[in-house]
């Protein structure tokens, strides 16, 4: 599963691209790819629960590059 990582002052965000709205966060990069594991264990699990209502059923990741 692809993630994105970002470090700040107060430690590290971490977010997955193909689950809109699936983050977390923690002190620590390991802590916060704990936590983003549990994130997306729940996150799936609450889609389950509404039989896919109001979820995008198939999203595509691509990763692209361009200038600033």
């Amino acid at each position: 599963m692809r993630i994105i990582l970002c470090r700040s002052d107060e430690g590290y965000s971490v977010s997955v691209p193909g689950l809109p709205g699936c983050r977390s966060q923690g002190n620590t990069e390991a802590e916060a790819i704990d936590n983003i594991k549990t994130a997306v264990q729940e996150y799936l699990s609450v889609k389950a629960d509404l039989n896919g209502k109001g979820f995008v059923e198939e999203a595509e990741v691509r990763d692209i590059q361009f200038t600033v």
